[in-house]
């Protein structure tokens, strides 16, 4: 692939972080993503907060967008009080992530999901959140693994279609489906691992876990594929740039 794909991801933005003699405001994202996406054989691109009135002038720049994990999407978000287990909330990044997601669907955009982007996607779409499991977590900072099982007949399985080992830190999970969204991979307690669209509706995917965090890039992989795809066939919404 000489003309790499852009895919943007979602960042984090903290209060204070700290490098050499300074410590100030950031954007920060875990170098697993811009490795992943640069392994699979994308551009890698920083998204941090914003206006959401501007998620769709960003979304027009890019060939594919990846929503990365982060702290727990705030309950009212999906019309639920907040349990006392609920991580404290984060809207302004919120309301950008979900401005990108409305975004990147309303023009096909090639869109992935890891963890918390997963939920924001269920989320996006009308969908609810189980506010606390247990058993997906280990001690915090401490990523632990699970076999993943994927649904037969979804994209998913025909990206990887074999049970897998993969890298996972949540304590949240999704629980109504949103609107046209598929189940497709579970964990061994039934959690849902993975959600995506019919492919009439464009590329779009969502994995519980952290692919970042592994070595599998087929899912990266897969996403940088359908968004050079895409920008490579012009189609009536005018998303395609023939280039």
């Amino acid at each position: 692939m000489t003309d790499r794909p852009l895919i943007g991801v979602s960042t984090y933005l903290e209060a204070g972080a700290r490098w050499g003699l300074w410590e100030l405001e950031a954007a920060l994202l875990p170098a697993g993503y811009p490795r992943l996406v640069q392994r699979a054989g994308g551009l890698a691109a920083m998204l941090p907060p914003d206006a959401p009135e501007h998620a769709a002038a960003t979304v027009a720049r890019l060939d594919g967008l990846v929503i990365a994990g982060g702290p727990d999407v705030e309950p009212a978000r999906y019309g639920a009080e907040r349990d006392p287990r609920t991580g404290p909330p984060a809207r302004a990044r919120d309301a950008w992530e979900l401005a990108l997601v409305e975004a990147a669907l309303a023009v096909r955009l090639p869109l992935l999901g890891i963890c918390r982007g997963m939920q924001l996607l269920n989320v996006a779409l009308g969908g609810t959140l189980v506010q606390h499991i247990d058993g997906h977590a280990e001690a915090p900072g401490v990523f632990g693994r699970h076999p993943v099982e994927p649904v037969p007949g979804t994209v998913y399985a025909a990206v990887v279609p074999e049970k897998t080992s993969v890298p996972a830190f949540h304590h949240q999970a999704v629980d109504r489906l949103g609107a046209g969204l598929a189940v497709s991979a579970h964990a061994a307690d039934g959690t849902v691992e993975a959600v995506e669209l019919p492919p009439g509706d464009g590329w779009a995917l969502g994995v519980q876990w952290h692919p970042e965090m592994g070595e599998d890039v087929r899912v990266m992989r897969a996403l940088v594929e359908a968004a050079a795809e895409q920008r490579a066939v012009p189609w009536a919404g005018g998303r395609g740039r023939g280039r």
